[in-house]
């Protein structure tokens, strides 16, 4: 057995199942090692940040480590992006990336680079193996960090010597290694600051909650619910999450606006805001003159508790406190907003989040890179069959279709569609290969609008109403115009193209009908 059978049989024995690859030739060794080891799925990925971006969206639905397997710096460099993604999301994710053997190390090979210093800020923690022999320990800490709370990014850099050295068999073994390291549980929530919570929103005039992490699931959301009705409490959650469930029969959540004037506003309704399982609002970027943390001074705030621990279990326990001081209303259905209907016409914002929310599929995973096109969805989809939503936690753009490839690997018996802007798409349309390899049942929807409509938007923001031609061609996707049906095809995806929302809606709901990957383009007005 060499270093690389040991790690990969020790990541199997510790539950991981699937690893998402762009190797080089220092990973020949740990390819062949995923390759002899039962239980073990490698999927290939064209380039890093689809690579990274799957694994996000494989640990947001199944709640455990997916791996990568990357190629020295310049490999990890190309998947930082949606690597910062899923730190934001707080998804458990392994790197695996090669290095140089160490003795190859000083003399400065092309390809020598200081990998450590690329992993450490979008992960929480970063270790170079030394030794053959303790590769599965290294990994096994390398997965405990990733699953304790709060979860996150680890990588481990496996130089090539310690993947072929040969390793004793007396002491590579499982058993020679005890059994697997538990993950850190996170940080606990006094029943003093739960009980001074509930005081706090029970006295409230117009109280509401912003919601994150495991708050967002359906159990959690119920307690929320009960909350809500029997207080009269607002439900928010932050404008970007990496995962909620949604739709008919869940408590509807508000998502907080996304420039930070329109925040402020929408909070100065409220005198207490309580917060569980997210931090403090903080607009997305710092404007001339405007404030960074957004909260009106008129509406006292309330931390509880951020990701570094288990929310749902603060929020039921909040939801017992708040009962005993004021009664909660039997557990009965959320009401709902109705579900719209198939919209006719005009294909532009309003129409395309009607259509996706008036025909999507209950238990669909919804992944929401759709930026200016996607205004309309969250709130058309309050009414659609209960499904769940995956957002653009970091704002680094080029994670829609990776992260949906990785979702429809986690939950092969769901639909997933991908709600996606054209100009972002285009960072990491390699993922469509993926999802046609694997046969993968995700539609995608790219919402064409030919331009970087959100730089018109903060351009105008700037007082440049009147863009020059330089700035004009910065932003805009034509000239020649990108041809989404063409690179689907290209790719191995069936696609078509539609510019009404009769169309639209046909369409998609053709494409639920069939297995396996499709596109459709759709051009907004």
């Amino acid at each position: 057995m060499n270093g690389a059978e040991l790690l990969v049989r020790r990541a199997t024995r510790l539950g991981a199942d699937v690893c998402f690859a762009n190797p080089g030739t220092t990973e020949m060794q740990l390819l062949a090692a995923l390759d002899a080891t039962p239980g073990m799925r490698s999927v290939l990925g064209l380039f890093e940040g689809a690579c990274t971006g799957a694994a996000d969206g494989y640990a947001r639905m199944t709640g455990r480590p997916a791996l990568t397997l990357l190629h020295l710096g310049p490999g990890f460099a190309n998947g930082i992006a949606n690597l910062h993604n899923a730190r934001r999301a707080f998804s458990p994710i392994v790197n695996l990336v090669g290095d140089h053997p160490q003795a190859h190390l000083p003399f400065d090979a092309p390809l020598t680079s200081d990998i450590e210093s690329l992993a450490r800020p979008v992960s929480k923690w970063v270790r170079t193996s030394s030794r053959a022999d303790a590769l599965g320990l290294d990994f096994e800490e390398a997965f405990a960090a990733a699953q304790g709370l709060p979860s996150g990014v680890a990588t481990l850099i496996v130089p090539a010597d310690c993947a072929w050295d040969t390793v004793e068999a007396a002491g590579a073994g499982d058993s020679a290694l005890g059994p697997p390291k538990s993950p850190e549980r996170g940080a606990s929530v006094s029943i003093e600051a739960i009980e001074a919570a509930a005081d706090q929103i029970c006295a409230a005039k117009r109280g509401a909650i912003l919601l994150g992490a495991d708050a967002l699931s359906t159990g959690a959301l119920g307690w929320a619910g009960r909350i809500a009705r029997s207080l009269g409490t607002t439900l928010f959650c932050d404008t970007f999450v990496a995962r909620a469930e949604r739709g008919a029969g869940i408590p509807s959540l508000e998502r907080l606006p996304y420039f930070p004037e329109q925040i402020e506003a929408r909070l100065a309704e409220f005198d207490h805001l309580i917060i569980i399982g997210t931090r403090v609002p903080v607009a997305f970027f710092g404007y001339r003159g405007g404030k960074s943390q957004p909260v009106p001074a008129s509406c006292r705030v309330t931390h509880v508790s951020g990701a570094e621990s288990a929310a749902s279990e603060v929020l039921a326990m909040l939801a017992e406190q708040v009962s005993s001081r004021n009664g909660l209303r039997p557990l009965e259905p959320a009401p709902s907003p109705e579900r719209p209907q198939p919209p006719r016409g005009e294909l532009n914002v309003g129409t395309l989040g009607q259509a996706l929310a008036a025909v999507q599929p209950e238990g669909a995973i919804v992944v929401d890179e759709a930026a200016t096109s996607g205004a309309a969805y969250w709130s058309a989809a309050g009414g659609a069959p209960p499904h769940t939503y995956l957002g653009l936690t970091g704002g680094a753009i080029g994670q829609g279709i990776p992260c949906a490839t990785g979702a429809a690997l986690a939950c092969r018996d769901r639909r997933v569609i991908s709600l996606q802007a054209d100009g972002s798409g285009l960072y990491t349309a390699q993922a469509l290969w993926t999802q046609a390899r694997e046969g993968l049942d995700v539609t995608t929807v790219i919402c064409a609008n030919q331009e970087y409509r959100i730089l018109r938007m903060e351009l105008a923001r700037s007082g440049i109403t009147q863009p020059g031609p330089q700035a004009e061609a910065s932003i805009s996707l034509t000239k020649p115009s990108v041809d989404w049906v063409s690179l689907s095809r290209g790719f191995g995806v069936p696609a078509v193209r539609v510019a009404s929302a009769e169309d639209l809606v046909e369409q998609i709901r053709a494409s639920l009908t069939q297995p396996g990957p499709s596109l459709i383009e759709a051009l907004l007005a």
